[in-house]
């Protein structure tokens, strides 16, 4: 049996999982990725084959830990083959993170038009044509960013947390802080939405996924793998070239 590996580095944790073939075999979050730890998984599954995306800059340190551990290993860049072309002006700048949600929506949704909203510290709202083509997208504060900014750049204001009662309009300053930025960022995806043909599919992933789904009024697909599923599909891809 051969495994590959996929490493999900996001800005407060690394999704580390285990693949046979297109099946999950296991998946750890790891709050602070170390040598030490990767080994760990390493040797208890001996993958052959790795690949991963980091928003923090850790990626070329990674690749380097998989290969002195005997992985064959990529890192997700916007030059690396990949089932999507990159449609923006400065591909160099890219998220690997948004290029691998981008293929995770694809590879669950291939020949869509889709809205990929990746909801984790930012939110990123990120478009897919049917033709296959990475068209762009936006990136704006996540909903426990707005919170805290909300907290840290007024006098008054108090800490507050994206859980708990949400009404349409707060009927005080915690409620109001909640609903601005829970109901803010549902409002967004709705409005991004609207800008696109009618027949785009929204697609949710990150942490704020399943929280945010229950304010919106049209059907979304939410997958909470979907990076570590686009990554998984980069890594079958450049296997086949």
């Amino acid at each position: 049996m051969s495994l590959n590996i996929t490493i999900d580095q996001g800005n407060s944790s690394a999704k580390v999982a285990v693949w046979n073939a297109s099946e999950l075999v296991d998946q750890v979050t790891i709050s602070k990725l170390t040598q030490s730890a990767l080994a760990d998984v390493v040797q208890e599954y001996r993958p052959r084959r790795g690949v991963c995306c980091s928003v923090t800059g850790s990626g070329p340190e990674i690749i380097s830990w998989l290969r002195e551990l005997g992985v064959e290993a990529i890192e997700v860049r916007h030059d690396t083959p990949m089932p999507l072309s990159i449609g923006y002006a400065t591909p160099e700048t890219l998220g690997e993170d948004r290029i691998a949600a981008a293929v995770g929506a694809w590879s669950l949704l291939p020949g869509r038009n889709l809205l990929v909203v990746d909801m984790g510290t930012a939110v990123t709202y990120d478009v897919v044509t049917a033709g296959g083509v990475y068209a762009g997208g936006n990136i704006a504060p996540g909903v426990g960013m707005r919170l805290r900014a909300l907290r840290s750049f007024t006098a008054r204001l108090p800490e507050v947390s994206g859980y708990g009662e949400t009404p349409q309009f707060g009927f005080d300053t915690v409620t109001a802080m909640r609903a601005g930025a829970v109901r803010g960022v549902a409002a967004e995806i709705a409005y991004y939405r609207s800008l696109l043909s009618p027949d785009t599919e929204v697609v949710l992933t990150g942490g704020w996924s399943k929280r945010l789904s229950d304010f919106l009024d049209f059907p979304v697909t939410t997958d909470s793998c979907l990076v570590t599923k686009g990554l998984l599909s980069i890594l079958l891809y450049n296997e086949k070239q």
